[in-house]
C-alpha cells in the first residue's frame, strides 16, 4: 500500500514508518497539513493516516477540505484526543475511523488494513462496469467496448487502463503507475509507462482533440473524466 503519514511529533513518525516500511508498504510522510496537500494531488494513495492537532491547518479541517474536494480515500485518524465529542468531530468531518494514542502498532496496522479492504470492495462493487465517454469497461470481463465495437486491449494495457480508471481525476506519478503496472517500486528511467500511455491513447481516444489520458507536465498522467 502507498500510505499517507500526517504527523508533526517525530518521535511517533519514525516509529510508525519504521514499522509500515518494515510490512513492505510505502510511507509519505508529511508534518503539516499543507505538505499533505501536495501529495494527494500528485500521488496514488491508499489511506491517509493524520493527526489532529498540526501546525497551521489541523486535521479536521484537512479531511473537511479533502471531503469538499470529492476526494474519498479513506482517511484514519490518530489523536491523543479521546474524548466522545472528539471522536464525533472527526467523524462527522468525514473521517473513517480514529484511533487514540497511544496505540498498539497492530491495532494501527489492523485499522489501516480493515479501511482499505473496504474501500476496494466499494470500488469492485460499484464498478464492474462503468462507462467514459462512448466507451463501455468492464473490469470483470476485461472488456472495452467503443460503442458497438470491441477494443482489443492487451492484458498490461488493460491492467494500466484499469488503474487509471480507478484512480480517475487524480493525477498519477510514473512511479505508482509503475508500481501498480509492472511492480516495479523505483523509477528506474524506463519509458514503458510512456509508451503503454501511447498505445492506450491509440486505442481509447475518440478522435476528438482532447484525450481522455491527460499528461501532467514533470510529474505523470490523470484519466479525466468531470
Amino acid at each position: 500500500m502507498q500510505i499517507l503519514l500526517v504527523e508533526d511529533d517525530r518521535r511517533i513518525s519514525s516509529f510508525v514508518v519504521k514499522g509500515l516500511e518494515e510490512l513492505g508498504h510505502q510511507v509519505i510522510l508529511a508534518e503539516s497539513a499543507e505538505a499533505a496537500r501536495e501529495w494527494t494531488n500528485v500521488a496514488s494513495l491508499d489511506i491517509v493516516v493524520l493527526d489532529i492537532m498540526l501546525p497551521g491547518i489541523d486535521g479536521i479541517q484537512f479531511t473537511k477540505m479533502l471531503r469538499y474536494r470529492k476526494n474519498h480515500i479513506p482517511i484514519l485518524i490518530i489523536s491523543a484526543l479521546g474524548e466522545i465529542d472528539d471522536k464525533v468531530e472527526a467523524l462527522d468531518s468525514g473521517a473513517d475511523d480514529y484511533l487514540v494514542k497511544p496505540f498498539s502498532f497492530k491495532e494501527l496496522v489492523s485499522r489501516i488494513k480493515a479501511l482499505v479492504r473496504r474501500e476496494n470492495y466499494k470500488i469492485t462493487a460499484n464498478e464492474g462496469s462503468i462507462a467514459i465517454r462512448d466507451l463501455k469497461v468492464d473490469l470483470d470481463r476485461y472488456e472495452v467496448h467503443k460503442g458497438d465495437q470491441p477494443v482489443d486491449l492487451s492484458p498490461k494495457e488493460f491492467k494500466l487502463f484499469k488503474f487509471l480508471i480507478e484512480n480517475r481525476n487524480k493525477t498519477l506519478s510514473r512511479t505508482a503507475i509503475l508500481q501498480a503496472v509492472w511492480g516495479i517500486d523505483f523509477d528506474n528511467n524506463t519509458n514503458v509507462v510512456d509508451v503503454y500511455v501511447s498505445y492506450l491513447r491509440g486505442k481509447i481516444d475518440d478522435g476528438a482533440d482532447i484525450s481522455l489520458i491527460k499528461t501532467v507536465k514533470g510529474v505523470g498522467y490523470m484519466l479525466k473524466t468531470d
